[in-house]
């Protein structure tokens, strides 16, 4: 499966809308399988909640990472799956967090550092295709008060020395998204080299 990742340097708001079947085409003309990855606010609007256990809450930060990913491959649209490789990006993100010398701790498809929340997550179908919207606070800024958070640039390894900055952050992000897409790939290289009964 070919999957394309092109990187936003404009800021935008992530406000739930971007989970919307077909959005990395209408906006930045990517067409097919693809994650869009960028640096912005979020604030989901109510019409644009998909998670029921949501509903009523806020769901916002000042400034985070968002990686939109899309995925046409399977018809129709498959919302287990969407969640299973949910499911992979967020060990891939936590295995990545790892060889950073960050330690933490996963509970479904939530990252906590310390016991503070580092990130959120959600997937969706659409008839043609299946969504997945993940990102991570770079700083612990605007989250909602309810809630313990942190932010990336907060983390620190077991030497007690900060491991994220401007530096680094987008080579991070990088190594993120080719990891979750070499994963998928050697997925389906692993199916076709296989001999079923």
């Amino acid at each position: 499966m070919e999957i394309t990742h092109k990187h936003i340097e404009k800021k935008f708001a992530y406000d739930g809308s971007q989970i919307n079947p077909s959005w990395a085409f209408k906006t930045f003309g990517v067409k097919g399988s693809s994650i869009i990855t960028w640096r912005g606010a979020m604030n989901i609007t109510p019409d644009n909640m998909k998670d029921f256990a949501d509903v009523g809450l806020e769901i916002k930060g000042n400034e985070m990472v968002h990686f939109m990913s899309e995925f046409f491959d399977i018809q129709p649209a498959n919302i287990r799956m969407a969640y299973m490789r949910q499911r992979l990006l967020v060990l891939i993100f936590k295995e990545e967090l790892a060889k950073m010398g960050v330690k933490s701790t996963r509970d479904g498809d939530d990252i906590f550092v310390d016991g503070a929340k580092l990130t959120v997550s959600i997937a969706s179908v659409s008839i043609s295709s299946m969504k997945i919207h993940f990102a991570f606070n770079i700083k612990d800024e605007g989250t909602p008060d309810v809630l313990e958070t942190i932010g990336i640039f907060e983390l620190r390894n077991e030497n007690g020395e900060l491991v994220f900055n401007e530096d680094n952050l987008l080579n991070f992000v990088n190594n993120v998204v080719n990891s979750f897409i070499k994963e998928l790939q050697t997925i389906e290289l692993d199916i076709s080299k296989t001999d079923v009964l």
